[in-house]
C-alpha cells in the first residue's frame, strides 16, 4: 500500500455525500462539459501531448477505471469520460478492487496505459502488525486509439506476481522499450525503484528486474514515523539538454507528500544515480510527471501533479526549467 491509499479509502467513505456540482463529479459520472483547470479534482494524473491530433490528454484514476479530460490549451478541459473499466475477471478468480496512477503512452503508432490493480487478495506470507501483502501490480494495456477501447495481454500484472509493484512508466533507451516502476513498500519496508525490459510490442518482460535505488537513499526522504519505512512513488524520466537522464519520484517527506530528483550523469537508465539534496516539490504534493507543450511560443517543459495528497487533490502544472544539471520549478501554470 502506497501513501495515496488512506486518500482513497477517505474517497470512497465520502463519494457517496458528494454533490453533482463542481468536477468532484468525475468520480461518479460521464460528462462532456467544458471546465477551468482549476475546477479538476484529480489525483496520480498523466498528461499526454498527441501531437497527431494536437491534444492534451490527462488521464487519472476513477476507483476502477480510468478517466480522460482532453484540451488544446491546457487552460479548459472537457470531459471526464471513461476510456478504461476493469472487467471483474481480469485477473481471473483474483479480483481487482482499484486502479492505481495510469499513465498514457504512445509508442509505435499505438496508445497504452501502464497502471497498477489493487487487490485484497493476500500472500500466504504476512508480518506481524503490519499492512496486508496483497497481489498489487502494474500492467499494460493496449489500443489503436487514445479515448480506448484498451486491452490487457493477459490476465496478471506485466511484472512479476510475487512482487508488489505499483506506478510503471515507459522509459525507451536506444530503440529498447523499458518499464520503470516501484517496489511497494509495504513487502520490502524500503521502496525500491527498478526497471526491466520490455519486449518489443510491451506485452511482457525480458529477463529479472534491475533496482536503481532506494527510498532511503535521499535525502529528503522521510522514514515513516509508523512503519520505519520509506515510500518510492511515481517515478518519470526526461532526458536534458545536456544528456543527463533525470527521474524525478515521490516519497513522504518532512512536510507531507514530497517531490524530489534522481540523476543520471550517464545518460543512461541504468545510472548510476545520485540524489539531489533538495526536493523539487515539497508542498504536500506529488506523483509527478513531465512533457512537452506543442506551440513555441508556449512554455515547452513542464509538470504536472496533484496537491494536496488527500481527497482534495487537483492537478498542479508548472513551467519548469531545465538547466542541464537539474529541473527546477519556473512559476506555476493556472491557465488564468
Amino acid at each position: 500500500m502506497s501513501m495515496r491509499s488512506i486518500s482513497v479509502i477517505l474517497v470512497l467513505v465520502l463519494v457517496s455525500a458528494m454533490a453533482a456540482g463542481g468536477q468532484r463529479r468525475w468520480m461518479i459520472e460521464d460528462s462532456n462539459d467544458i471546465v477551468h483547470l482549476s475546477q479538476i479534482y484529480l489525483r496520480d494524473v498523466c498528461i499526454l501531448p498527441d501531437a497527431a491530433s494536437r491534444t492534451y490528454y490527462m488521464v487519472g484514476p476513477g476507483f476502477n477505471s480510468v478517466r480522460i479530460y482532453t484540451s488544446k490549451d491546457l487552460k479548459t478541459w472537457q470531459g471526464p469520460r471513461t476510456i478504461f473499466r476493469t472487467p471483474d475477471d481480469i485477473w481471473g478468480d483474483i479480483r481487482v478492487v482499484n486502479i492505481w496512477a495510469p499513465e498514457m503512452h504512445k509508442y509505435r503508432d499505438k496508445y497504452y496505459l501502464f497502471l497498477t490493480f489493487d487487490t485484497r487478495n493476500r500472500f500466504a506470507e504476512q508480518w506481524r502488525d503490519w499492512l496486508p501483502r496483497v497481489t498489487r501490480g502494474s500492467q499494460v494495456l493496449a489500443s489503436d486509439r487514445p479515448t480506448g477501447p484498451f486491452a490487457p495481454f493477459a490476465n496478471r500484472s506485466t511484472l512479476p506476481t510475487d512482487m508488489m509493484t505499483l506506478d510503471g512508466t515507459l522509459w525507451v533507451e536506444d530503440g529498447t522499450p523499458y518499464m520503470v516502476f516501484c517496489h511497494e513498500w509495504v513487502q520490502i519496508k524500503d521502496g525500491t525503484v527498478e526497471y526491466v525490459q520490455l519486449t518489443d510490442d510491451l506485452s511482457a518482460t525480458v529477463g529479472e528486474p534491475k533496482r536503481l535505488f532506494h527510498g532511503s537513499d535521499a535525502k529528503w526522504s522521510k522514514k515513516s514515523d509508523q512503519y520505519g519505512c520509506h515510500v518510492t512513488d511515481g517515478p518519470y524520466l526526461y532526458t536534458s539538454k545536456s544528456g543527463k537522464l533525470f527521474m524525478i519520484w515521490t516519497s513522504g517527506g518532512y512536510s507531507g507528500y514530497t517531490t524530489g530528483i534522481a540523476i543520471s550523469d550517464s545518460g543512461r537508465l541504468a545510472g548510476p544515480w545520485r540524489h539531489q539534496d533538495e526536493p523539487i516539490y515539497a508542498n504536500d504534493g506529488g506523483h509527478g510527471m513531465l512533457f512537452t507543450t506543442f506551440d513555441p511560443g508556449a512554455p515547452g517543459l513542464m509538470m504536472v501533479l496533484h496537491a494536496p495528497n488527500n481527497r482534495d487533490a487537483q492537478p498542479h502544472l508548472f513551467e519548469m526549467e531545465d538547466t542541464g544539471e537539474t529541473l527546477r520549478i519556473a512559476r506555476e501554470f493556472t491557465g488564468e
